[in-house]
């Protein structure tokens, strides 16, 4: 009977911990939402030549375009990463790892985000090897070889930066990795949109990041369960700088 008792209140409080988990964040917490845009003439994106990568060139038919500038409808810019630079502690690395993916030799996402220390995991699911070469300018630069059906490389980041991703076997490959202290943060998707979720009340500096067009800060102050829009526009010009 006592083994019973025991168990019983246990039950409850896995069942209290599932049901807040599914609910959401607080009810007096925030949102800072909006879009990323431009004005101006965007640069045309080329086709990718995977020429020398058969099995690539006939997955990709027609071929991928660069990334650099990836433009939307209603003048969006896709891979914009919208995140909480000032305004809040930093948050704690969480366990669970991201992945990034190297398919069809293209990385995938073209921009991940993930946490100063979290897991970082490296995949590959191409039938011949790759290189995998960040080069960091706070954090150590490597550059390790991914052979065909290898495990994940397992990885993280000390420092928080923008760290460019490329592949020296295959020069086209190009990413990047957005090492973040907060776990405030969003990528824009092709109609240029993000949504920063949970914030508690209080005055934050929310910043834009574009690997073409760099960095763009706005300050917004929030209250309890506000939800406030906000436009990030970036000037564009037919060429790459």
């Amino acid at each position: 009977m006592r083994l019973k008792y025991v168990v019983l209140p246990l039950v409850v409080v896995l069942a209290v911990s599932v049901l807040a988990s599914l609910a959401g964040p607080p009810a007096d917490t925030g949102t800072i939402e909006g879009r990323v845009t431009y004005t101006g003439t965007p640069p045309k994106m080329k086709p990718i030549d995977m020429s020398k990568e058969p099995t690539c060139a006939q997955e990709h038919n027609p071929p991928e375009m660069t990334q650099n500038v990836v433009t939307g409808p209603g003048n969006a810019l896709q891979y914009v990463v919208v995140y909480i630079s000032a305004g809040e502690p930093p948050s704690p690395a969480p366990s669970q790892a991201v992945r990034y993916d190297q398919k069809g030799c293209m990385y995938i996402p073209h921009v991940l985000p993930m946490q100063v220390d979290q897991p970082l995991q490296i995949y590959t699911d191409d039938p011949f090897s790759h290189n995998i070469h960040p080069v960091p300018k706070l954090n150590p630069e490597w550059n390790k070889s991914q052979l065909p059906g290898t495990p994940p490389i397992q990885t993280k980041w000390r420092e928080a930066e923008f760290i460019q991703v490329k592949c020296n076997i295959h020069p086209w490959m190009h990413g990047y990795f957005a090492v973040l202290k907060t776990s405030h943060y969003a990528v824009t998707d092709n109609n240029g949109s993000f949504s920063l979720k949970g914030l508690a009340p209080g005055k934050y500096t929310v910043t834009s990041w574009q690997e073409q067009y760099g960095t763009q800060s706005q300050e917004v102050t929030l209250a309890a369960g506000e939800t406030k829009s906000i436009t990030f526009t970036y000037k564009v010009t037919p060429y790459l700088y």
